[in-house]
């Protein structure tokens, strides 16, 4: 399966919802009202798009209607267009240090798929022909250190790993010296998962970038928040806090496959005007793409299924 059908598979629930609503409020009447607007809006809202996106694509529509009338206004073509645009507006490759290792920070609440997501992250850099390390520094869940050591084991990427309560900015630091070592030129280090409430994990984890600093100049050079697609908007919230914890410098949004509000993505791109860098749309190691903004529109809002 291409890497386009999967996101399309992937975003089947949203794609589905969308487009059957959308076609049933355009095919009722060809008459673009304002009770139409308002029925398209809570549509949209209803897949997560968000307000600002919403609005966006309303205006947009009724801009097109005026214009054209309703022979000239394709709400699909014209949602498309704006979700594209807005999701463009942002650099979505993997940030790399100026030489030597680049250090990516991989951090999130508990249940998002960081531990998984980490270990995608290598397998996909591996197929790039590129040398990667993973680091487990989730040192509270022993079964976290084990996951990722089975990753490790069925990926063939090496894993640095302290013991279980150990240190996580130590195992980081060591983390750092075993990958320059090896001349790897990506290390993927595993975070504990924590809520976002709570203030002295948020300072652990500061700690954990302060340490990695100090052994390696600039590192992490990418820190990525991972996000279930299934929580919907509450996402939000989650990436506020984090962000004004530890700047975060993208998104990887996991479980699409498993929501019908697959339109968060746009919606938190929006508002904090992060990138989304990667999408989880499946359990295998290649179900973990690069975020493609085009095609990502095309899957959401394409007529057919």
């Amino acid at each position: 399966m291409g890497i386009f059908q999967r996101l399309k598979a992937g975003l089947a629930k949203t794609h589905s919802r969308l487009v059957h609503e959308i076609q049933r409020i355009v095919t009722r009447s060809p008459r673009l009202t304002g009770a139409t607007l308002e029925e398209l809006e809570a549509v949209l809202l209803g897949a997560d798009l968000g307000m600002a996106m919403t609005q966006q694509i309303v205006v947009s529509v009724k801009r097109a209607y005026e214009t054209q009338g309703s022979g000239g206004t394709d709400v699909f073509t014209i949602a498309r267009a704006e979700v594209e645009k807005s999701l463009t507006a942002h650099n979505t490759a993997l940030r790399r240090a100026a030489d030597g290792l680049t250090v990516v920070s991989v951090v999130g609440v508990n249940g998002t798929g960081k531990t998984t997501t980490c270990a995608k992250l290598a397998h996909l850099c591996r197929t790039r022909g590129e040398v990667a390390v993973l680091a487990a520094c989730d040192t509270f869940r022993a079964a976290a250190i084990e996951q990722l050591k089975l990753w490790g084991q069925r990926l063939d990427v090496p894993v640095v790993a302290g013991a279980y309560h150990a240190d996580p900015a130590a195992v980081a630091h060591d983390a750092i010296a075993a990958a320059q070592s090896r001349g790897a030129g990506f290390l993927f280090v595993d975070t504990a998962g924590r809520l976002h409430t709570k203030s002295n994990l948020m300072k652990e984890l500061q700690k954990v970038h302060r340490v990695m600093d100090k052994k390696l100049p600039g590192a992490p050079h990418e820190v990525l928040l991972v996000l279930d697609a299934t929580t919907g908007m509450n996402a939000l919230n989650q990436a506020r806090e984090f962000h004004k914890a530890v700047p975060l410098t993208g998104l990887v949004v996991t479980k699409l496959d498993g929501t019908s509000k697959g339109g968060m993505v746009v919606a938190i791109q929006k508002e904090l005007g992060l990138p989304i860098k990667f999408i989880g749309v499946g359990e295998q190691p290649d179900d973990l793409q690069p975020f493609d903004p085009k095609q990502f529109a095309e899957a959401l809002f394409s007529e057919q299924d």
